[in-house]
């Protein structure tokens, strides 16, 4: 019987360590590059246009879709844990959902703020307002889950009659006020990093008189967090806008009485151009050859903020 020679087994052995390291190795940057690809626009397929609502609570659906299908802030034990600009794009998405779900549960749903809460209304706020980062007892994931099938009650008793939804220009008012107050925040973040502040004056306070002590905002933002901010500020835009398109459809009648079509439009060109993705996060100086990408972003991203509050102030006029 011939046996191995000893050479030829410590040749065989010598090679083996190395290539499971290599194969470790592709298999991290295999799964940390496709989890790295931000989520295409969404459509939203064919819907009952004579119920009002529908595109609102659809969008939203499929925003926490994409959420708890691949929600990356709080994996520990995967590749993933080394990635952070695409969990911190989906903290910014999942900062707008709670602003939609909100307002709905407390505007949208009720005829009148004294009237009850709607069950799956205030099933999904609860549940979205978990905390993102648990991984356990509960996960996040779990809770978005959940909150997306309160949501799916939510759409089915709106297409008989048991939910409602108040299309009125003082609803969309208070959605677009929770807007500007959240936009404000990320536009301040953006336009100060990464500068030695620690604290700065809120964009939305910015227009307001000193009759009261002003609201400051923390920004102080390390350089190795720039494109953390970045990124965070990317995922607040792709909500928006996709809370925009459905608001068109739901609220197309009350923006054609107030002549706000096109300015609307216009709000969602500015946040679509928000949608760019640099090769590297830059923060050049005026005088660098680098691009300055936090601040190409706050032009766009102002912009949008600037023109919402002028669709408040023509929906709050007669």
């Amino acid at each position: 019987m011939e046996t191995i020679p000893e050479k030829k087994k410590s040749g065989k052995s010598k090679f083996l360590i190395p290539a499971i390291l290599l194969a470790l190795v592709l298999f991290v940057v295999v799964v940390m590059f496709s989890n790295s690809k931000k989520p295409d626009r969404i459509t939203l397929g064919k819907l009952e246009s004579h119920v009002k609502g529908m595109a609102f609570i659809k969008t939203n659906q499929l925003l926490i879709e994409q959420m708890y299908g691949n929600w990356l802030p709080n994996d520990l034990f995967w590749p993933t844990t080394l990635l952070d600009n695409m969990p911190n794009f989906q903290m910014g998405e999942l900062e707008v959902l709670r602003y939609n779900v909100r307002v709905l549960r407390d505007n949208l749903s009720r005829m009148r703020t004294t009237d009850k809460l709607d069950l799956s209304a205030e099933g999904a706020f609860t549940a979205l307002a978990n905390d993102p980062y648990k991984w356990w007892f509960p996960s996040a994931e779990s809770k978005w889950k959940k909150a997306h099938q309160n949501l799916g009650n939510f759409y089915s008793n709106l297409s008989v009659g048991r939910s409602n939804f108040y299309p009125r220009a003082d609803n969309l008012v208070e959605l677009l006020k929770q807007y500007t107050s959240l936009m404000g925040g990320v536009n301040t973040r953006l336009i100060n990093a990464p500068r030695d502040l620690d604290r700065a004056l809120a964009m939305d306070e910015e227009t307001k008189g000193r009759d009261k002590a002003p609201k400051m905002v923390d920004i102080d933002i390390p350089w190795y967090r720039i494109d953390d901010n970045f990124y965070y500020s990317q995922g607040v835009a792709y909500a928006l806008y996709e809370s925009f398109k459905a608001i068109r459809i739901d609220f197309i009648d009350v923006l054609k009485d107030k002549n706000s079509v096109k300015l609307l439009d216009k709000i969602l060109e500015n946040l679509g151009r928000c949608y760019f993705e640099p090769l590297v996060v830059f923060n050049g100086d005026p005088d660098s050859i680098f691009a300055n990408h936090s601040l190409n972003l706050s032009g766009m991203f102002n912009d949008a903020r600037q023109k919402v509050e002028s669709l408040i102030i023509a929906l709050m006029q007669g």
